[in-house]
């Protein structure tokens, strides 16, 4: 017997799809802003993408954190990558759980 696959109806489909468009209009825009204060560089060669990103890991970490009650592991599934991985962004990115509470 095969299992029954549950597919979103596409009401919700479109939902999704419209909030998703929103988030990124919203990221686009403020990514825009960011853009314009960072992109100055010392000798012509940009760390853009490199500081952006490192924000938004940090920023998207420590939300985590705060939602997982300070647990790696809770805040590592809620972000959908492996403890240990958690773990070591978490070093590079410099986040102390005690000092965030």
């Amino acid at each position: 017997m095969k299992a029954k696959t549950q597919n979103k109806p596409a009401a919700a489909m479109n939902v999704q799809k419209a909030c998703h468009s929103a988030v990124e209009e919203i990221i686009e825009k403020k990514l825009d802003d960011l853009a314009t204060i960072l992109s100055v560089s010392d000798n012509g060669k940009s760390k853009l993408h490199e500081e952006v990103m490192a924000m938004v890991e940090k920023g998207l970490f420590k939300i985590a954190l705060r939602r997982s009650s300070y647990v790696k592991s809770t805040a590592a599934a809620y972000l959908g990558i492996n403890r240990n991985t958690f773990t070591d962004k978490m070093a590079k990115l410099g986040i102390d759980c005690e000092k965030i509470k």
